[in-house]
């Protein structure tokens, strides 16, 4: 779906709503739920000190496409409570919960991407093991995230270091897009290949920026995150 597919899907949405305002007031009365409130997470590090990646970039990146897709699921939210399930039409209930995936995965997925920078160290010794165990060798599973990232180049979606809870083991993932995530998956690291996370400083050289983020990520977030899902 495009942008302006999009724009015009929400702004069905909100007309629907407003030519109704019965519609709310009478899902207040049933004791509809408040849809929830969705709030930007601050960067967890310094923008100015992340080798390869300018600072521009990086608040680019955080401000207009993050934080876009945060207000953007607040707004869909919204929109979407005000609908009457009963009479709401199918293709706007079906539209509106698509963008909302859309919407909620590109806040997860970016919120990983940019816990993935900060000082430089190294996998817990946990995740350290689990990475030797499931692909053969850290430098093994280094060549294969990085050239799964130049694989996309040119491309638009997400490489992902991610947990299987079903076979207990790490993996990683290609996505196209925001909703191609694993169904049991959870993400420890997320390389953003859209083009608003490196174009700004690599044109069109995608390869050049995965190379540099192999240089600059930082394991604290992927760390924290894999303790949780690892007992």
């Amino acid at each position: 779906m495009t942008d302006p597919d999009r724009r015009t899907l929400l702004a069905a949405a909100a007309g629907l709503a407003t030519a109704a305002p019965s519609l709310a007031a009478a899902q207040g009365e049933r004791g509809a739920p408040a849809p929830a409130a969705f709030t930007p997470k601050p960067l967890p590090f310094d923008p100015a000190k992340v080798p390869g990646l300018s600072e521009k970039l990086i608040r680019s990146h955080y401000d207009n496409n993050y934080g876009g897709a945060v207000k953007r699921l607040g707004a869909i939210k919204a929109d979407f409570a005000k609908l009457d399930m009963a009479t709401a039409p199918t293709f706007l209930v079906n539209g509106l919960k698509r963008e909302e995936l859309l919407a909620w995965n590109s806040m997860v997925l970016h919120e990983v991407h940019f816990e993935g920078f900060g000082e430089r160290d190294a996998p817990s010794a946990p995740l350290g093991r689990a990475l030797e165990r499931d692909f053969g060798s850290h430098d093994r599973w280094a060549a294969e995230f990085a050239g799964m990232g130049k694989a996309l180049g040119g491309g638009s979606g997400w490489v992902l270091l991610t947990w299987s809870e079903r076979d207990q083991r790490l993996v990683n993932q290609w996505a196209s897009d925001h909703t191609q995530t694993l169904a049991d998956g959870r993400p420890l690291l997320a390389l953003d290949m859209y083009e608003h996370a490196y174009h700004m400083d690599y044109g069109a050289k995608a390869a050049a920026y995965v190379d540099a983020y192999m240089k600059a990520f930082a394991w604290k977030g992927a760390n924290a995150r894999f303790a949780k899902v690892v007992v």
